[in-house]
Order: C-alpha cells, then structure tokens, then sequence
C-alpha cells in the first residue's frame, strides 16, 4: 500500500476538526469516521461515557498491598503453567509463564461487562477513515516506559511491524491484513489494512502489545531470554527462578494508575506463580497455604478433597462463579495431516466410543455436562432447524458439505451410562468398516496400515479420565494408547502438530473476528506450526464460512454466521466435543476481598481482588 501523507489523510477524511470527546454512538459497522473517540462497539453504542471514571465490575476504592500467590487458570500464546525458560511470551519459541501480558500497555483494552467493546488506554483517542482502512490512535502524552522514557507512536508503530513478522502465530493471523504501522508524528499512530480484513479486526489488533523500540534495536527479538524486558505496563517482574516461580511487581509510579480502564485494578504488590509438574503438589501447596487461590479442574479432588482442616475451620472458602458468556471449547482434534484420519467416518466412531454418562458418573462424580459446540456457554451454539439466514450461507456450500449440516443440528451420541454401550459400539464398527478398515486378528489394518491412536497428554490426572474410552477404543479394533509427556515436549509437539488426537480447552471472544477464527480453522494456516489449527482439515469451506462471520455488520448476521459455522463443524467432526463446566469452582484462603459484580466476558481474579488485612488477621495470616 503506498504511503498517506499527514495532510492528505485529514483532507480526505475532515480529521483535523475532530472533537476529543465525541461520543461512538453508532453501530461499529457505521462507526462515525473523522471523529476522536474514546472507545469503540462493534454492533452497539458504547456502555460508558468519554468521561467515565472506571468500570463497573471493580471497586475505585480497592485497598493497595499484599501478595497473591495463585495458579492461573488461562494463559496465551507460548506460556506454560508447569514450566517456563523465557520471558519472551510474544513468539513460538520458549515456555513463557503466564501473566507476562500485565507488564505491557496496548492501545485499547477490553470492558469486560460488554461483548463487543474497547475503550482507550495507551491511546487517548481513536479515529477512523471513511473506507474503515485506516485507523489513527492519539497516544497519551503521559505514557512511559519504566524507565522514564516516553511511550511514542515510533514504539507503537514498531510493535506492530515487528509482531506481524516475527511474533506468535496467533498474533500474525490477527494483523494478517495490517499493511503497515505508521507513525505519523511522535504521537500519532496509523494502523493502515488491506480492506480484506473483517469488519472487527480492529477489536483484536488494538490488543496487541507495544513494545519499546530502544530495547529490541540491538537485541534479537526472536530468541528466548530470561532478560527482563523493558515495559510499560501496571506490572514487571521483579523475582524469576526459571521453572520454580516468577513474582510481578507493582509498579508504583505506573503512569496509568489513575486512567479510568485502569482504576480499581492491580490491587496486589506482588502477583506470585509457583510451577508444578503435577497438580497434586500444586493442591498440595494450596492445603498449606502457600498458594492462596486455585481454581479446581479435576472432579474427583473438588468432591473428595477439599476436607482438609482449613476448609473445616472456615479459613479457606470453596464456592462457585458463573462462568462468563464467552465461547468455551473443550474437545478433541483429531489430526487430520495423518491420512487414516481424514475420513469422518473413523473420527464418529471414535466419539462413539466416549461414554460420557459413565465417565461423567464414576470418574467426575458427575460435574460436568456433555459439550455439543465448540462454542458452548454462548449464543453461537446452533439448534434445531437451520433457519433461512442460516440456509442462505450453507446452500451454496451443499455440494462440499455433510448432509447432516441442513437438518437438525448434530448432537453428540447418548449412550446407556453401561461404560460400553453396545448398540453405539456396533455402529462404530459399521462406520470403520464402511470406511474400509478390516479385522486382522485384534485390530484393523487398511492397504497393510493398522489404525492407530495415540492420544496425547501432559497428565497423569488424563489416564484415569481417558479409562473408558481408551478400552472402548480397542474393543471396535482401534489399536489406542496414551503418551504421557512432560510440559515442554507436549507444547512442543502442539505447536508442531506431532500427535494423533489431543485434549484442549480454548476459550475464545464473546465476538469473535474472522482472524482469531482462521487460526482454528482456516485451511492456509494448517501448515502454520502455532496455530491452533490442530486438526489440519483441508475441508475447502471453513475460510467461505469465516467469510460470513468477517462481513457481519450487526450482532443478529454475526450469530447467523457463527452458528452456520457450528452446524458444519459438529457435522464434520473435525474437533470432537467432550464435556464443560458450567461454573467456575474456586477455592481461596479467606483473606481476600471482590467487587459484588462479577463481569460476565472476563474474569481475571488476580487484577479485580485485593488484599484485605483484617480477614488475613482473623485467619491468623
């Protein structure tokens, strides 16, 4: 793309006239261009005003101090929760530990009680060219580097250049269509795309994080390095014993303390995680109280295990959230870039192998539910009927599509709660069969291959959940076992698709972009080693389907989109759904306080809480 000139982008565009406090009114498929805004909606008016003084799920008046020392429940891009050897979480190479995020400011952050809303942070201001091709961000004067050095539009343009080439796959995929990063002048920033992009692109790619060009220009960007980095951001680290634990320090004069996005948050001085090659030492730290919170992810331990004496003395609390309106996928891909996979008929048989009423009966003491979606907890999971918004994408896709994806929306098998129901066995051996494999003696071979699995995990927790599968798996002739690795030869092996079929858990956007999508989905980024495109299906309609979600202009033509999307990936199987809680289960010792309001699209425990000195005291802490 050529490059615009200052003068000709406020002639084109009536920018120079633009009121700091212009409120964003209007759908985000008709933001007003030529206008400064202080936040941005993709389908809806913004909730807060340009004058807000903070959210409304955090407390203003949130007391400062204490140490938090928790297991993360979520991480991104290459971090680890049971190791890490770099502080470079921004690129595929390495085990990052979580929560390096927090030490780096971006341009918009995310209000987490609306679905589809960013308000500005680093950026006092966003605007918008008629075309919707290029965005223009005024950044704060304010806004430093932790080491005193100002936070220019030369750093935010450099970020975003540097990211697209060399950073995480994820983070390619989402400024896939960024042209260029421009800086106009020392504080203003253009984010130039191509116009291929989808209409809220921008809502992931004002995430991105801004890195300081002084620092990298004579370190390579690429390479893992415990170095601490220089940020800007409401924490740094501050103690790091690679693979042990790292502490994040509060950073006292954070140059956005008072923003209104920042206001109320950032509570604890000191953010503290330990790493645990195995969660029974994790829980085992949590009993003694040196890990402080723990959010439980294995049934057994949350209904036989939490009996220890500070549960019973009311010092550590066990109770549930709700989960947040966000769409959640817990499944299994099947590796589709192994042949003996690409035919959906072995992928059905090997969901109807999962008994899922006898797992979830004597294995999670019956905690979770049967998934259906990828998109469970969301208005994106398709039922019933296709509706005719819905016909309108799937039919011209008939001739490449399931016949299943245009009636009723494909629910997972039921099966009799037996733990080998033998009327879903049955028909698991009528599809492999149908699709070519033979019995040779206890197996089944094709062309002189034996069908084999090996599923994946870094868990001893997963051979005791994956029992009744497994055996069920090798009674229809599928020759299944299961390969326990340690943390980093498992990542290792995701980022480089080196597996058969793996259990992951992935939460997305409550608005999903078509970007974030392809890297799930798309068939050019299943060669992409990173992406979270783990089944490698070279289906040929996912990327027209995505096309749909990337025009959608109103929140009804975005669910129409998504739910299309749904009905032919549960028709295809290319992930197999396996199960979901419908709450979070927590468990904390009592010496923390919380906002009433939980946010329904976030809930990241360790900025909302504090520290709270008189229930530490009442609890002898």
């Amino acid at each position: 793309m050529a490059a615009i000139d200052r003068r000709t982008f406020l002639l084109a565009s009536g920018l120079g006239a633009a009121s700091l406090l212009t409120p964003a009114r209007f759908a985000f498929a008709q933001v007003p261009s030529n206008r400064r805004l202080h936040g941005i909606s993709a389908f809806g008016d913004l909730k807060y005003p340009a004058d807000f003084t903070h959210f409304d799920y955090v407390d203003p008046q949130a007391p400062k101090g204490g140490l938090f020392n928790f297991q993360p429940p979520s991480w991104q891009y290459n971090q680890n929760v049971q190791t890490f050897n770099t502080l470079n979480s921004f690129i595929l190479r390495g085990d990052a530990p979580p929560r390096m995020e927090l030490c780096f400011d971006s341009l918009m952050v995310r209000a987490l009680d609306e679905p589809d809303a960013q308000y500005c942070h680093l950026a006092e201001w966003v605007e918008v060219s008629d075309d919707r091709n290029i965005w223009r961000f005024g950044l704060r004067l304010e806004a430093r580097f932790h080491d005193g050095s100002p936070v220019t539009a030369a750093d935010a343009a450099y970020s975003y250049n540097l990211l697209k080439e060399e950073g995480h796959p994820n983070i390619v995929i989402t400024l896939r269509e960024m042209t260029e990063a421009v800086a106009i002048d020392e504080r203003t920033l253009e984010l130039r795309f191509s116009g291929d992009q989808s209409a809220n692109a921008i809502l992931a790619a004002v995430e991105i994080p801004v890195l300081s060009k002084a620092y990298y220009s004579d370190r390579p960007f690429d390479s893992s390095t415990l170095d601490i980095p220089l940020s800007s951001g409401a924490y740094r680290p501050s103690r790091v014993d690679a693979g042990r634990f790292i502490e994040y320090g509060r950073v006292e004069d954070y140059w956005g303390r008072d923003l209104p996005t920042v206001m109320g948050q950032n509570n604890f001085d000191t953010l503290r995680i330990e790493f645990f090659a195995d969660r029974q030492a994790g829980f085992e730290q949590f009993k003694k109280g040196e890990i402080q919170f723990r959010q439980e992810f294995t049934s057994k331990s949350w209904a036989t295990e939490y009996n220890f004496p500070a549960i019973t003395q009311g010092r550590v609390i066990k109770r549930t959230f709700p989960a947040e309106r966000r769409p959640m996928m817990q499944a299994w891909p099947v590796n589709q870039r192994r042949a003996r996979f690409s035919d959906w008929r072995v992928r059905q048989a090997i969901n109807l192998c999962f008994d899922f009423r006898w797992t979830n009966d004597k294995i999670f003491y019956n905690a979770y539910e049967r998934s259906q979606s990828l998109f469970e907890k969301s208005e994106f999971v398709a039922t019933g009927m296709p509706t005719d918004a819905e016909l309108a994408i799937l039919e011209p896709l008939r001739e490449r599509l399931p016949e299943a994806a245009f009636g009723e929306a494909v629910t997972q098998p039921v099966s009799d709660g037996s733990g080998r129901d033998r009327a879903l066995l049955r028909q698991a051996v009528t599809l492999l069969d149908e699709a070519g494999w033979k019995r040779d003696g206890q197996v089944l071979k094709k062309d002189g291959e034996t069908l084999s699995v090996e599923i994946l995990i870094r868990s001893p927790v997963f051979e005791r959940v994956l029992s009744g599968l497994v055996e069920n798996m090798r009674r229809v002739g599928i020759e299944t076992s299961i390969r326990l690795v340690d943390p980093v030869q498992f990542q290792s092996r995701l980022d480089t698709f080196d597996f058969d079929m793996v259990g992951l858990a992935l939460s997305m956007s409550a608005t999903p972009t078509r970007e974030n999508l392809a890297s799930m989905f798309s068939d050019s980024f299943a060669a992409v080693e990173g992406s979270n495109n783990y089944p490698g299906a070279q289906s040929g309609v996912y990327d027209d389907l995505l096309a749909h979600v990337g025009k959608a202009e109103s929140r009804e033509a975005l669910v129409t989109a998504m739910r299309a999307l749904d009905r032919v990936e549960r028709a295809r199987l290319d992930w197999i759904p396996n199960w979901y809680s419908a709450d979070h289960k927590v468990a904390f010792w009592d010496m923390f306080g919380f906002p009433d309001t939980k946010p329904d699209y976030g809930w990241p425990v360790e900025s909302l809480w504090w520290f709270d000195k008189e229930k530490a005291r009442a609890i002898g802490r």
